[in-house]
């Protein structure tokens, strides 16, 4: 008897731990990946369009049957979640018209290092009622950070990031936090002490960079920032030998993208020291 009151017991609980936690919805893209990973199916009822964009989303293979949001302050009233993930740069209009109709609202930067990343997920999975989940998640990317040093023991190549229209990644980043943790030096510190800044090709030409970090080709050369890594200088400068190429999708949000990015990232160096 007292089994079977203490089984009914817990599943109570469970039940009323489920139903008190926030229906969710997120409106920007590295939110949407910390709501995937640490939110319910259930408690989720939106996250934005750019969700599921494979070439931007790490979760867009992980998000059927979930809607996809424009966005706009109108369609998420419509829905009436108790929680909205925001971005920091989402419209101030949207996110003060939600406030004002009595949502609560989160806004989120995104995170400029590792410890960032950590600090949002443990917040979000507290907000989300899932701070077992968050735990956990921390602790895959404890694991993945020692992996990626094991791996990489004397790693100490410059590196460059180059990213769409010639934008080169500075020392405030995530990828900046990432190349330091497994031992790279980020050359773009050299161009920008913060987030980055557009580079000329003869800077890119003329830094002392060993190798540089590119986007992966799945889109092409389809404006300056690719196309300019055809030029025969940065060619010459830079040949296949000296190029990684690193999916975006796991470069600038937090969350479990941290994980795959150093992954790839330890895999695309070994590489380079193959005859």
């Amino acid at each position: 008897m007292l089994s079977v009151l203490a089984t009914s017991w817990l599943t109570d609980t469970s039940v009323s731990a489920e139903h008190s936690r926030p229906k969710v919805a997120s409106i920007n893209l590295c939110t949407d990946q910390l709501v995937v990973a640490l939110a319910d199916a259930s408690q989720i009822v939106g996250l934005s369009r750019l969700a599921g964009d494979p070439r931007q989303s790490p979760v867009a293979g992980r998000i059927q049957g979930l809607r996809l949001l424009e966005g706009t302050a109108e369609e998420i009233l419509s829905i009436r979640p108790d929680l909205v993930l925001a971005g920091r740069y989402t419209k101030r209009s949207t996110r003060d018209l939600l406030r004002k109709n009595g949502l609560e609202v989160r806004e989120f930067d995104a995170p400029r290092s590792i410890e960032d990343a950590k600090r949002q997920i443990e917040e979000v999975g507290r907000l989300l009622g899932h701070e077992d989940r968050a735990r956990r998640l921390l602790a895959e990317i404890d694991q993945a950070v020692s992996r990626a040093r094991l791996a990489l023991p004397r790693a100490s190549l410059k590196v460059l990031n180059i990213q769409r229209r010639g934008w080169v990644s500075g020392a405030s980043t995530l990828l900046s936090s990432m190349l330091d943790t497994v031992g790279l030096q980020n050359e773009g510190g050299a161009f920008s002490s913060r987030l980055g800044r557009f580079a000329t090709l003869e800077e890119i030409v003329t830094s002392r960079a060993e190798v540089l970090i590119l986007p992966d080709s799945e889109a092409g050369p389809e404006d300056q920032g690719t196309a300019l890594l055809e030029h025969p200088a940065l060619a010459a400068r830079f040949p296949p030998g000296r190029r990684i190429q690193i999916p975006d999708r796991y470069l600038f949000c937090g969350g479990a993208s941290i994980i795959q990015a150093l992954d790839v990232l330890v895999e695309k160096v070994r590489s380079l020291r193959r005859p």
